[in-house]
């Protein structure tokens, strides 16, 4: 275990007091490591971490599992004072200031897209055991479900559900089903824009769906919920609510969730699958290895490291070729982590001549060569770029193992 940890987080990590602190000496029993990205200067973080380290404090004076937890601060700060005071404040250890690199690729790894973010890992492989640790300092202050590990979709949603028309129906009716879960609120602009008119549509055409609200009031859920022809967990039931949030680790709103007949995660994209395919020709949207850039998808671009394959192509169809090209790679590499239980660390796509390939080609700087092989790091603000005459699949091949190896010099975006 101790090798592992030293290979995600470095032979050395800092505490409060300035001093060294060996990874080695996390301890024999430590399972489950608590991975809290923040930053000293924002609000947010601020008031989590006093609500962390109530939390922490408790944790290790009573609870009979408190040697098998350790948490390691990684921050965003960028000036080293103000990250040294936050620091003070804290318990636990943190990835020294300057070791940048390497928070970077936690941020990537654990796909982290907000802070405060707390994600709860297996020290031992590594593999996420929680993704909303926010919620389970809230929901769970004394630390009595430790070690908060994912349960079956089926139990966290059992009870009853509401329809429209205020009349219940037992959570049992979804099994055997497909199932979308939606996460979402009025309030937010994306949330209305998406759900009328392409949701309902979506919806009639092929499965049921369970909606979360995040409503500040249950007077304006009745009125959103009003306007929708499926399932939603009671306002009241705010247990149930946080449970699905933190089994899917939801990080923004609207989210929507697809689940196959057996509970299981087909896809957390559903948002995007259901704006690119209204018709749901490709349902259920079992993730593609090879996407084309658009500009309904392009907000996965920030969800981490991202292949993008430039080409000369203005027309339906005409972007067939470079995908078949570096489709076998996607397929390869979906598949290698996928049997490790890994997420895939890096996402492929074709783009074409659009405004939207123009808009991404302008805010990372990139030639305007065609064809054009790179890969970009938004949350990094780095970028990879092959700029070869030919490319063909061994070239990428070699381009997506290098970039793995971490063998490539990255440029600046």
């Amino acid at each position: 275990m101790s090798e592992f940890l030293v290979n995600l987080l470095g032979e050395r990590l800092v505490n409060g007091e300035k001093a060294e602190v060996d990874v080695h000496s996390l301890g024999s029993k430590l399972s489950l490591l608590g991975l809290y990205f923040g930053c000293s200067l924002n609000g947010p973080c601020k008031q989590f971490n006093a609500s962390l380290c109530e939390f922490y404090s408790k944790f290790k004076k009573s609870s009979e599992h408190k040697d098998k937890l350790e948490i390691v601060f990684i921050s965003s700060d960028q000036d080293q004072k103000q990250w040294q005071d936050f620091l003070q404040e804290m318990q636990w250890p943190a990835l020294p200031f300057k070791d940048r690199h390497k928070k970077m690729k936690l941020w990537n790894k654990y796909k982290v897209t907000s802070i405060p973010s707390l994600v709860f890992i297996d020290a031992a492989t590594g593999k996420v055991v929680c993704r909303n640790g926010l919620l389970v300092v809230r929901d769970d202050p004394k630390g009595l479900e430790f070690p908060w590990g994912p349960k079956p979709f089926v139990e966290v949603v059992a009870g009853p559900l509401l329809r429209n028309n205020r009349q219940t129906t037992d959570s049992g009716a979804l099994e055997g089903s497909y199932v979308g879960v939606y996460f979402s609120a009025h309030w937010v602009s994306h949330s209305r824009f998406f759900f009328s008119p392409v949701v309902p549509k979506s919806y009639r055409t092929v499965t049921p769906k369970t909606e979360v609200h995040t409503e500040p009031s249950e007077e304006s859920f009745t009125q959103y919920f009003s306007e929708m022809p499926w399932l939603a967990v009671p306002y009241t039931d705010e247990a149930r609510r946080s449970r699905l949030n933190r089994l899917y680790g939801i990080q923004g709103i609207p989210t929507l969730i697809l689940l196959d007949t057996e509970g299981h995660m087909i896809t957390r994209q559903g948002r995007v699958e259901i704006l690119n395919d209204p018709d749901c020709e490709l349902f259920p949207w079992h993730p593609r290895p090879v996407l084309e850039l658009s500009e309904s998808n392009a907000v996965q671009l920030h969800e981490g490291p991202c292949l993008v394959l430039f080409v000369d192509a203005e027309e339906e169809g005409e972007l067939e070729p470079a995908k078949e090209l570096i489709q076998p790679i996607a397929e390869k590499i979906m598949a290698k982590y996928k049997a490790k239980e890994e997420e895939t660390p890096l996402l492929f796509f074709v783009a074409g001549e659009d405004d939207m390939s123009d808009s991404l080609r302008d805010y990372t700087n990139l030639p305007e060569a065609a064809p054009l092989l790179t890969i970009l790091d938004m949350s990094a603000r780095a970028k990879y770029v092959k700029d070869v005459e030919e490319i063909t699949p061994a070239v990428v091949e070699q381009f997506v193992s290098d970039f793995l190896a971490e063998k490539l010099k990255p440029e600046p975006i």
